[in-house]
């Protein structure tokens, strides 16, 4: 395997993409569809995918009822600028999910934040 594409269900997905690419620190654009959208690395790689509620029948996709958005899931973001990234998020969100900190198990800081669907985004420094 060389990459996954992680697909979430949000409600609105230009919204979504819109906040995503302003944590990210990304050149504006637009998705795709109003249905489906792409969020894409410098160098092309999918970063997450981003699908709009009930517009197919994928069975985990269906309704935003149906479960809490994001339980049993980290969206876990590692980025090259952590303290460009940690001041757009906090331009995001009126407060972090959890503070800048440093995570004993990988030796580097993180913060978390919830995306406009409560997501819990984890981001985290690649050194």
């Amino acid at each position: 395997m060389k990459r996954t594409w992680t697909i979430i269900g949000v409600a609105d997905v230009a919204r979504s993409f819109r906040w995503y690419r302003a944590l990210f620190g990304q050149q504006q654009g637009k998705p795709a569809h109003d249905y489906f959208g792409q969020l894409l690395d410098d160098d092309g790689a999918v970063l997450l995918c981003l699908h709009r509620w009930g517009s197919h029948d994928h069975p985990t996709l269906r309704s935003a009822e149906r479960a809490e958005p994001g339980n049993g899931l980290v969206l876990f973001f590692r980025v090259d600028d952590f303290d460009r990234t940690l001041r757009d998020a906090r331009k995001l969100v009126d407060q972090l999910a959890d503070e800048p900190h440093l995570n004993p198990a990988t030796g580097t800081r993180e913060f978390a934040l919830r995306d406009p669907d409560g997501y819990y985004v984890m981001v985290n420094s690649l050194t």
